[in-house]
């Protein structure tokens, strides 16, 4: 699958079909919001400004910006980011691909980027460049945090909602090449600084 046949998919998809725990309660699905927005702020300073790449709904967005994060919240799917502004329309929202956010920011760079539940349903390719992208959108020291497990037994997603893993050697070579060096955290995906690439 292309990164736009994923982007499709996602544009039309029932909001009750794109995460698990919709079929629990909606309360449920926005709680698990906030306990990751909650995980992130243990790794991004007070008041950073903050890209939300991938944003859909706002799930994790709308309670950053409740921890006083500045939050740009990006997705390319318009009917997301209409529903982000019906729950907050406080949380500044751009429609954009990850070739579009250069445009929205000009010279100006993110302290922090987040994608969460992004990455997992693209090709190896789109997720370097998206990452790549991403990188280009942090300042120099800034913070990334990506949500691209690893496996022992790496594989590309084979559908909209499918899973790719990777493994430590991709990852290692993909963040040299890109310019991330790997945070210790206890987070439950990868924290990065970034760095110029090659270093």
């Amino acid at each position: 699958m292309t990164a736009d046949d994923v982007i499709r998919a996602w544009d039309q998809a029932d909001p009750t079909a794109i995460h698990p725990l919709r079929q629990v309660s909606e309360d449920a699905y926005w709680e698990s919001g906030k306990g990751q927005a909650a995980m992130l702020a243990s790794v991004i300073p007070d008041g950073a400004k903050v890209l939300d790449f991938g944003c859909g709904d706002g799930r994790v967005a709308i309670p950053m910006a409740a921890h006083g994060y500045e939050v740009t919240a990006v997705d390319a799917s318009q009917n997301m980011l209409d529903r982000l502004t019906e729950r907050d329309p406080d949380v500044t929202t751009v429609q954009a691909d990850a070739d579009g956010i250069a445009a929205h920011l000009g010279r100006r760079r993110m302290d922090a980027v987040y994608t969460l539940a992004v990455l997992i349903h693209h090709s190896y390719q789109d997720c370097l460049h998206i990452i790549t992208k991403l990188r280009a959108a942090t300042k120099l020291g800034g913070i990334l945090v990506l949500d691209w497990p690893l496996s022992e037994t790496p594989s590309e997603a084979d559908s909209w909602i499918g899973v790719t893993t990777w493994s430590t050697e991709q990852q290692a070579e993909a963040c040299a090449a890109i310019g991330l060096e790997p945070v210790d955290s206890d987070l439950p995906w990868g924290v990065y600084r970034a760095v110029k690439a090659g270093s």
